[in-house]
Order: structure tokens, then C-alpha cells, then sequence
């Protein structure tokens, strides 16, 4: 990779990091729902009017907006809302690589390798430490159970879009066409804003809702457009920029760092505090997926050298 590249790499993991912080910070302003409604509507507006409409089928884009914006993001959001700690969710929220990899097992009829069955087994271990399930004593921050079992779900919904973006790429190369992902990111954006307004009317009621939105802070205003634009918009678009320009077995692997600036984050600026196991169980739960990710390079690469060596 150009060192331009590696820069905006490095630059777009941040963004993605701090994300998990900044939703901490709009929680606290008001509630999850109408948090993620804005989030989106700024998202989709005015950019939809700009930007073409993916060459998709519709039945990708709005699945995929409901995956994203209302499975994930509500789950995530609502997770942090009721005690699950920032810097956790960004840890937590990558049991999505594994979910994907199960699921296009599954549809697709991939081969799961068994590095990567391996790499679940350990970052499930992981999992059950982080949770504070065990050595909860000790100081650190507590998870409530249903928040970090809402942030599993979020993961599953990530895992979840990943197939439905695996669909629509094959149908469009199949077509003879190329799937523009900023262009269905911004387009996708338009369908969480009424099913999440609506469920924001239903659990916080209108009235709370209409009183959030005429006393809306500059906290709540920058966590809002944080999230829309630098998270949304430059961060996927960056991101979707590199994986035009490199092999994904290049750029996807650097998303395992958003932890590292996600837990770093959270507890600089919101003071959490992980015990010792729930450290353990985070750096468990990373070498997990790095065994995942790279085990089957790792392979080819050794039988390759093998094979060289015989020669």
C-alpha cells in the first residue's frame, strides 16, 4: 500500500474507534432510537439527491438498510444505552467476522477451514471473559447481561449485511456490473429513519420525543453528525476506496485494530475500567479472529514455500 493510503487506513479506523465513544455521549443526550433516526437521516440527506442510486436490485438496498440501521445499530445503541461499556462493544461487535463466516457457510456453501473453526473456539473463550461472567470482581466496569447479549445480536445483524452486500455483488458481476458501496451506503440510509422514528414514538412516546428534539444540545448535535457524517459517510467511503484500489485480504484485516482505538478511547475520555480477565478476554478475542483471518494465508504460504523447497 502507498503511504497516502496507509494514512487514510489508519485514519478511518480511528474514526470507526472513537465511533463506539461518541455513541456513549449521545445516549447519555437522548434516547437510542431517535439517536439512530438522526444519525441516519443525515446520513441519506442531501447526499441521496447527489449521489446515483447502486446498481442494485431495491430488494438489497432495503434489506441492508434494515440490517444495518435497524438490526444493528438499534441493538448497539440500546445495548450502550442500558450499561454495556463503550470500549467492550467495540471489541464484542467483531464476533460479526465469525457470524459471517458461518452464514456463508451456510448460504453459499463455503468451506469452513479449520483454522477458522479454531479462531471461533478461542474468541468465544474470549467472549465469556470479557463478559465479566468470570473474576467479575476486581474493579472494572460491569456488564449487564442483556446489554452485552443485545451487542451479540448487533454483531449477527453486521454478519447478516455482509451476506446481503455478498448477494448483491454476485448478481451485479454476474450482470456484468460493479456494486458501488458508498453509493449503496448513502442510499441504504434512507430506510432506518421511519422504522426507527416509529419505534422511538412507541417506547419514549411522542411527547418525550418531540421535547429531545426542540432541546437538542451541541453534545447531542456533534455525536448526530459525528456519526453521519465522519463514521457514515467518510468512513465508509474511504474505506470503500481502498478496497477498490487493494486486495480485501489487504484492507480488512486493519479493522482489527478498531478495538485496540475503541477501548483506548473509552477509557480516556468515559473512565471505564476493565479487570485484568476482561483485558485478557478483549486480547483473547482479537488473536481469535487474527487465526480466523489468517491461518488459511498463513497455510497456502507454507505449502508454497514447501513446495519451493522441494524443487
Amino acid at each position: 500500500m502507498k503511504l497516502r493510503d496507509r494514512g487514510l487506513a489508519v485514519f478511518v479506523i480511528i474514526l470507526w474507534g472513537i465511533n463506539f465513544t461518541v455513541i456513549k455521549f449521545g445516549i447519555n443526550e437522548m434516547s437510542p432510537m431517535l439517536l439512530v433516526t438522526l444519525r441516519y437521516i443525515f446520513a441519506t440527506l442531501p447526499a441521496i439527491f447527489f449521489v446515483k442510486r447502486p446498481d442494485t436490485n431495491w430488494k438489497y438496498i432495503v434489506a441492508y438498510g434494515l440490517a444495518v440501521g435497524v438490526g444493528q445499530f438499534s441493538c448497539l445503541f440500546y445495548a450502550e444505552y442500558i450499561g454495556m461499556p463503550a470500549g467492550v462493544a467495540s471489541v464484542v461487535l467483531q464476533a460479526q467476522a465469525f457470524f459471517t463466516i458461518l452464514l456463508a457457510g451456510v448460504l453459499f456453501k463455503e468451506r469452513i477451514g479449520a483454522g477458522q473453526i479454531a479462531g471461533l473456539i478461542v474468541a468465544c473463550m474470549g467472549l465469556i471473559l470479557i463478559s465479566g461472567s468470570i473474576g467479575a470482581q476486581g474493579g472494572g466496569t460491569v456488564i449487564p447481561g442483556k446489554a452485552f447479549l443485545l451487542t451479540i445480536i448487533a454483531a449477527l445483524f453486521w454478519g447478516i449485511s455482509n451476506i446481503i452486500i455478498r448477494y448483491a455483488s454476485k448478481e451485479a458481476e454476474e450482470q456484468g456490473k460493479n456494486l458501488n458501496m458508498f453509493n449503496m451506503v448513502i442510499w441504504s440510509s434512507s430506510v432506518p429513519p421511519i422504522p426507527m422514528m416509529m419505534a422511538a414514538l412507541i417506547i419514549d412516546k411522542p411527547v418525550q420525543v418531540w421535547y429531545q428534539l426542540s432541546h437538542i444540545n451541541v453534545l447531542a448535535l456533534f455525536s448526530i453528525l459525528y456519526l453521519a457524517f465522519f463514521a457514515t459517510l467518510i468512513g465508509y467511503g474511504l474505506w470503500s476506496t481502498l478496497l477498490a484500489k487493494y486486495p480485501a485480504s489487504k484492507i480488512a484485516p486493519l479493522s482489527l485494530l478498531v478495538p485496540v482505538v475503541g477501548l483506548t478511547t473509552a477509557q480516556k475520555l468515559l473512565g471505564e475500567k476493565l479487570t485484568t480477565i476482561q483485558w485478557i478476554g478483549g486480547l483473547i478475542i482479537i488473536f481469535g479472529l487474527l487465526i480466523s483471518n489468517f491461518s488459511n494465508l498463513l497455510r497456502n504460504t507454507c505449502f508454497k514455500n514447501f513446495g519451493k523447497s522441494k524443487i
